[in-house]
Order: C-alpha cells, then sequence, then structure tokens
C-alpha cells in the first residue's frame, strides 16, 4: 500500500497559523455569503412578484451581499499574497541555515543550481501552502453547503445532485494522484537544468576561451524537452480533468433545474425558489475552483517535498570537549580513511603535525591533499579513522572552538561579507580594523586595496579583483586567525614568485597560529617548510625536510611532473 504523503511536510501552516487564522475564516465567511446570496435573491423574487412590503428591505440585504462579497474577496486576495510571501521568505531562511550547518556536505549532495531553485522557485511554491490549504477549505465548503442549501430547498434536490456526485470525488482523486507526480518530475527536472546553467555561468569565460559555446549550450538545454513533456503532461492532466468536469457538470445541473422544473410544476417549490436551485447547483458542482485549488496544493506539496530533502540532512554533530589550554597545536591523523564518489582517496593513513611546525603536503594530482586539509578542520568526515588536535578528537569539539582553532587559505576563496574589510576580518569574532590592515600588509594586499574606489570600504560585489588579488585577500583573512592550526590549501597558486616568497617569510613571522599545514604546489614552499609529507596512493609515502626527500629520485620526478604539467 502506497504511503500517503503529508499535505505540509514541512509545517509551514503552522509557521502561519495567525494570518491563517485571520484568512481560513474570511475564505469561510465570503464562502457563507455567496451561499446566502442566492437564497437571499430568491426570496427577494418571490417578495417582488407578491407585491410584498418587505422586498425593499431584501433587495437592500441582496446589496449588502454583494458588497460584503466583493471585500471579502479583495481582503482574502491581499492577505493571500502577504501570507505567501511570508511563508517563502521563512523557508528560504530555513534552507539557508540548513545549508550553511551542513557545511561543505551539502555541496557534496546537492549541486549548487539545484539548491538556487530550491531556495527560490520551490520555496515560493511550498510557500502557498497556508493560504492554499485555508483556499481549498473554503471551496470546499462552498459545494458542500450548496448541496445542503439545496437540501434545505427539497429533498429531492439534493438526492438528484449526489446521484452522479461520487462521479465528481473520482474526478478529483484521479487528478491529484496525475497531476503530483508530473509535478515531482517537473520540480526535479527544473532543479537539474538550473544547476546546468549556474555551472556554466561560472565558466563562461573557459567556454568562451575554448570556443565550446555550442556544446555547452546543447549541454545545458539537453534537459529542457523532458522539462516541456513533463509540462505539457501537467497541461494535459488538466485539460483532461476540465473535459470531464465539462461533460459531467453540465449534466448534473441540468439534472437538478429539470427537477426543480417539476417541483415548480406542481406547486412545491416557488420561482424564487427555483432561481435559488440554479444557482446553488452551480455553486455544489464549482469543481472547477477546487480543482485549481488542488492542483496548487498539489505544487506546493511537492515543492516542499524538495526541500525537506536538504533538511532531512542531517548536520554535522559537535561535542562539549575543549582544547588544552595553552597547546601547541598537534594535529595527528591515525588510521583515516575518506572516501569520495565510492573510490578510497586515502586509506589508513596515519601523520603526526608537530606542534609548532610547518609542514608541506605534496604529491600527485588527485592523490587527496586537499581532502586531507578539509579534514583537518573538519570541513570533510572521515569514514574511518580520527583526527586530533592536542589530542582531542575534532569531532568532538564545539563548533565555535574549533572555529576558532582552526583557520584556514584556499586557493580560490570567495570574497564574502559587504566590504573587502568585512572579507578579511571574517570570523566568529570579526577581526577589528588594525587587525585587518596589518594582515593585508603581511599579505602583500595592502597596496592593491587602498587603490580601490573605496579602499578597505570597497564593495565586494564590485571591487574588480583578479584571481592572485583574491588569493592574497584569502591569505589576508587567514593572518587575522588567532588559532592554534592554520591550514592553507594550495592558497599561494595564483601568486607570482616574488610575491609567494614574500607572503611566505610573513606567513612563518607574522601569522599567529601556532601550526601551519600547508598543501604545496612549489619546490619553494615545500622547501621552507620544517617537514614534508609526501602523499602518495592515499597514505603518507614518506616524511621529512625537503632536502632529505630531494636525495630520493622518486621524489624529484614528482617536482619534475609538476613543472611539465
Amino acid at each position: 500500500m502506497a504511503r500517503s504523503r503529508p499535505l505540509d511536510p514541512l509545517g509551514t501552516a503552522g509557521h502561519g497559523a495567525a494570518r491563517v487564522a485571520v484568512l481560513l475564516p474570511l475564505t469561510l465567511a465570503g464562502s457563507a455569503v455567496a451561499l446566502a446570496l442566492p437564497a437571499a435573491l430568491g426570496h427577494t423574487l418571490d417578495l417582488l412578484l407578491a407585491d410584498a412590503p418587505p422586498a425593499g428591505r431584501w433587495s437592500a440585504l441582496c446589496a449588502l451581499l454583494l458588497v460584503a462579497q466583493a471585500a471579502s474577496n479583495a481582503v482574502g486576495t491581499v492577505l493571500t499574497a502577504t501570507t505567501d510571501a511570508r511563508a517563502a521568505a521563512w523557508l528560504r531562511g530555513r534552507l539557508v541555515r540548513r545549508v550553511l550547518d551542513l557545511g561543505p556536505g551539502a555541496a557534496a549532495r546537492f549541486p549548487a543550481g539545484d539548491l538556487v531553485a530550491r531556495a527560490t522557485v520551490n520555496a515560493s511554491h511550498a510557500g502557498a501552502t497556508p493560504a492554499a490549504l485555508a483556499a481549498a477549505g473554503a471551496a470546499l465548503a462552498t459545494p458542500v453547503g450548496g448541496v445542503v442549501a439545496l437540501s434545505l430547498l427539497d429533498w429531492r434536490l439534493a438526492v438528484a445532485f449526489t446521484a452522479g456526485a461520487p462521479l465528481l470525488v473520482l474526478l478529483l482523486r484521479v487528478f491529484a494522484r496525475s497531476s503530483a507526480d508530473s509535478v515531482a518530475r517537473y520540480q526535479r527536472t527544473q532543479g537539474e537544468l538550473a544547476g546546468r546553467l549556474l555551472e556554466t555561468l561560472g565558466g563562461a569565460r573557459t567556454i568562451a576561451a575554448a570556443g565550446t559555446e555550442r556544446r555547452e549550450r546543447e549541454r545545458v538545454l539537453a534537459p529542457l524537452p523532458e522539462l516541456g513533456a513533463e509540462g505539457r503532461r501537467m497541461w494535459r492532466i488538466n485539460a483532461r480533468a476540465g473535459a470531464r468536469a465539462a461533460a459531467l457538470v453540465p449534466l448534473l445541473q441540468l439534472t437538478v433545474v429539470a427537477v426543480a422544473g417539476l417541483l415548480l410544476a406542481a406547486g412545491a417549490l416557488s420561482v424564487g425558489g427555483l432561481l435559488a436551485a440554479t444557482r446553488y447547483v452551480v455553486l455544489a458542482t464549482g469543481i472547477g475552483g477546487f480543482v485549481a485549488h488542488v492542483h496548487r496544493l498539489v505544487r506546493a506539496r511537492g515543492a516542499a517535498e524538495r526541500l525537506a530533502e536538504v533538511f532531512a540532512e542531517p548536520p554535522p554533530r559537535y561535542g562539549a570537549r575543549l582544547l588544552p589550554a595553552g597547546g601547541p597545536g598537534e594535529l595527528a591523523f591515525h588510521g583515516v580513511t575518506a572516501r569520495r564518489g565510492g573510490r578510497a582517496v586515502l586509506r589508513d593513513l596515519d601523520l603526526v603535525v608537530p606542534g609548532g611546525s610547518t609542514v608541506a603536503v605534496v604529491g600527485r594530482s588527485g592523490s587527496g591533499k586537499s581532502l586531507l586539509a578539509a579534514l583537518a578542520g573538519r570541513l570533510a568526515e572521515p569514514d574511518a579513522g580520527r583526527v586530533l588536535l592536542d589530542g582531542v578528537p575534532v569531532d568532538e569539539l564545539p563548533r565555535r572552538a574549533l572555529r576558532d582553532a582552526v583557520g584556514y587559505a584556499f586557493e580560490r576563496p570567495a570574497p564574502l561579507g559587504g566590504s573587502i574589510a568585512d572579507t578579511i576580518g571574517l570570523g566568529p569574532v570579526p577581526a577589528e580594523r588594525e587587525r585587518v590592515v596589518a594582515a593585508a600588509r603581511a599579505a602583500d594586499a595592502d597596496g592593491f586595496v587602498r587603490r580601490l574606489p573605496d579602499g578597505y570600504d570597497t564593495r565586494c560585489a564590485t571591487a574588480p579583483l583578479s584571481g592572485g588579488e583574491r588569493q592574497r585577500l584569502g591569505l589576508a583573512r587567514a593572518f587575522t586567525h588567532r588559532g592554534r592550526l592554520l591550514v592553507l590549501d594550495d592558497a599561494t597558486s595564483g601568486l607570482d614568485t616574488v610575491t609567494e616568497r614574500r607572503v611566505s617569510a610573513a606567513l612563518h613571522r607574522a601569522a599567529s597560529a601556532r601550526t601551519r599545514l600547508v598543501i604545496a604546489h612549489r619546490p619553494a614552499s615545500a622547501a621552507r617548510a620544517d617537514l614534508v609529507a609526501w602523499l602518495d596512493d592515499g597514505r603518507i609515502r614518506a616524511l621529512g625536510t625537503h632536502r632529505e626527500l630531494c636525495a630520493r629520485a622518486d621524489y624529484r620526478a614528482l617536482w619534475r611532473e609538476s613543472d611539465g604539467r
């Protein structure tokens, strides 16, 4: 048996309970007015035909009901829009927080473009859940009320209608089931298309330089036929539901009107009652409006389930142990195995980085150097083994303590924050301006920063930065770090040799971290380290000084291969 899925898997309606508490009574009041109006019009008609004195008051009541109906619709439209917007914003906030809590694991599980699609389109659709539930409730109350009103006019009218009602229910059930599957496939394909587009925008220069625009366009748009097919399938489902309703609803209406005409001829129903019956049967067969609300709910539920996939990913757990005060920053890997894409990149690796030392990690491309760097500060999780900092497993540290203790500089640092100063001072506690400027000088970045339009206050989004300048900002950010371990993951690859030498000297002279783990791709970087860890085939092949290792022909060959690339 298929497991039924909740209409609101993210509890969006609960978040917007206050607005739903206003919107639902308002929509129900609108339904009540719509149900009261035919009876009032019918009774007014009977009074006018009888030339009875109260006809004027009943006419005024009908006018009042029409005004109330228009006002209810107007207020409901505004309240629905604001409820949708607030719910979507709440969902986007939750999603961003969860993605940040997941850390780099989110990028490994969900492509960036797919996350963008979930945070924009899917969050907007899922945010419609509260208002859609309220509207669907009112839309359901209207036909139910219409049937009840028919029975109050004459029980035979209700019997005539309910004879065909099961077909309407079956039509709705088939529509909801077919539409849900199609919406889910459409949203998945939409996310895939968004992911490919984001990848292409990020590599636009490379694509232009390689002259592969046509091939890349074909790759990005490859899911488009499937997206179009699912879109057309959704419209066909809607069209079939509409066509079936168009065939069934008039038959029901004609049946009820025919019975009402017979009752009128028999004197069992007044002319006003006949007018009311014709209006109530229209309300009772109002499947078109209800189908639209069902489709909106189906789309909202499908979008919510895509968001729920992200929320279902467990964030890393942190412990409560603290690092020993004054520890030297010794980093140790014991029996570490780490897999990526089903392949063991690191296999039963053992390495100790002595506290206060600089250790360079070298190896061929794809040997796992960056993964080792990520494991050091728990930006990745090992599949087996333990990583310890000053004798404490990093997965047992509180999150804040870990981030205070371990700093990073990357090959392609992201300029985050509002200004250049914010980017350099980024951290659990933003660095003060004096420390930001000192770090920029140490990273050889102060000169070009001061040449920017607003210096350190230049907005990151408008700053014209080269790859090397971005790397120097990343290094400056690392220099502001006051922890006990600093990890540089190929953080100087974009610098020229002279600048790299100056920055490396500043790293050893000015960086406050006691221990440094450097992913090195140049012999000079390895030579400046206290020790070199040679990573090969997922294990440490050799550990020693650069001078000692250079005595080995295979180590020298490693650098010749690197120079040849």
